[in-house]
């Protein structure tokens, strides 16, 4: 198994590659503020003593974060803040942790449709001069964008420790958040984690959450006459 550019270079070519760099930094610096803004709003002022609302994928990823993504080509992201400072307390928390996969969310809506709008315009050139390269590079630019963006809500809404669905779970019982606390949860939730990628179930979610990403551009580009 090959450095993972240059097998993301040798399967997708140079736009895939760049494509997935750009959309790594900006979802992940994107759910992250989310996270912040949230937290602002319910009254914990955290993020901004920290300074960590800013657009700086290095902030909010940290030197780790970005030194396993040159490696492996994947990365994570931290907004630290205070639940007790939170005005609607464990609702709160769940509310703070729900923003990141929303984020996520919404920039895979936007991308998608965005993507099928300009599929269903889309007129392929009639002549040898006009190159259509740039607007298909475009697309599958927009198709990543909407796809990775699913993964990333999906991965963030796993019920393990400290993914934003352990969060969201322990909100709803008191029971479930006392269990998270245990010193092996973290340990347990990595276990997991780590499994998943393993066992082959991400695999299955990567290909699914592309099967969605394609339909759903298809469907808004039916709409627009593609």
């Amino acid at each position: 198994m090959g450095w993972w550019v240059h097998n993301a270079f040798d399967s997708g070519g140079p736009i895939f590659l760049l494509s997935w760099i750009f959309w790594v930094l900006l979802s992940i610096t994107l759910h992250e503020l989310a996270h912040g803004w949230a937290a602002i709003w319910e009254g914990d002022m955290t993020p901004r003593e920290l300074g960590r609302m800013t657009a700086n994928p290095i902030v909010h990823m940290g030197t780790m974060s970005l030194v396993v993504f040159a490696i492996i080509g994947i990365a994570w992201g931290m907004m630290p803040v205070n639940p007790s400072r939170f005005r609607h307390r464990r609702w709160g928390d769940a509310i703070v942790a729900v923003a990141g996969p929303a984020m996520n969310i919404l920039l895979a809506f936007a991308c998608l449709t965005a993507l099928g709008i300009w599929q269903g315009n889309y007129t392929p050139p009639t002549t040898a001069e006009l190159d259509p390269t740039w607007q298909q590079q475009a697309m599958l630019f927009l198709l990543i964008g909407g796809w990775l963006n699913l993964v990333l809500c999906l991965l963030n809404l796993i019920p393990v420790p400290p993914l934003d669905g352990s969060r969201i779970l322990a909100s709803c019982s008191w029971k479930i958040r006392e269990l998270y606390r245990h010193p092996q949860a973290q340990f347990a939730g990595l276990f997991i984690f780590m499994m998943i990628f393993i066992g082959g179930i991400a695999d299955g979610a990567f290909q699914w959450t592309m099967v969605m990403a394609n339909r759903y551009a298809n469907f808004v580009s039916s709409l627009f006459g593609g």
